[in-house]
């Protein structure tokens, strides 16, 4: 399995001229990310994918020995799809500001999926967001209830024919160590609180 950091965006919400990955909890963002997935001891291979949205970023990643792809950095799931069309494995997918994220969750993820299942994403309910004094955007109903995209998915990159007529399977881990997506500086300054 690979596991795969999505970590090209231009972090536009966070109305800040340094890139957004970069920010310092403790580190830099993106370090806690890699070490989450570096712990789970679940990965042959570790790959980030950056874009000219993220330069900084790349040098980070480049320095700490992660092999990186470069996309165009046109949106998550174009860089998305374009990365899984050349890649032949189960991939682990997350974002890369997700910096409660640990080796722990990521192993009970990897151990909780399907491997039948050609994309399994996770989500949390939105109560628990909100219990969490978050304020999410990627709304998705599941059984008569609103949940949330953590930004973490697992998908069998080798059958994947036609990107519009995958089915998605939901996995829901109500964790705050996957649901802090740092996208505004309100997100920034709830990390402190947790």
């Amino acid at each position: 399995m690979i596991g795969l950091i999505m970590a090209g965006g231009k972090g536009t919400r966070m109305q800040s001229d340094q890139e957004k990955l970069l920010l310092e909890y403790k580190k830099p963002l993106i370090l806690h990310v890699i070490d989450a997935l570096k712990n789970s001891n679940c990965f042959e291979k570790i790959i980030a994918v950056t874009s000219p949205n993220s330069p900084q970023t790349h040098k980070i990643l480049t320095k700490n020995d992660i092999e990186v792809l470069e996309t165009l950095g046109e949106n998550f799931v174009t860089d998305l799809n374009y990365v899984l069309k050349k890649l032949d494995d189960h991939i682990f997918v997350t974002s890369g500001d997700l910096p409660l994220l640990d080796g722990n969750i990521v192993k009970q993820i990897v151990d909780a999926r399907n491997p039948e299942k050609i994309w399994t994403s996770i989500i949390t309910t939105k109560v628990f967001q909100s219990s969490l004094n978050l304020e999410p955007e990627c709304i998705v109903s599941f059984n008569e209830e609103d949940h949330v995209h953590t930004g973490i998915s697992i998908v069998n990159a080798s059958k994947i024919k036609n990107f519009d007529s995958v089915q998605e399977n939901y996995i829901i881990i109500n964790d705050k160590r996957v649901c802090l997506n740092v996208n505004t500086k309100t997100d920034f300054e709830l990390l402190g609180s947790f």
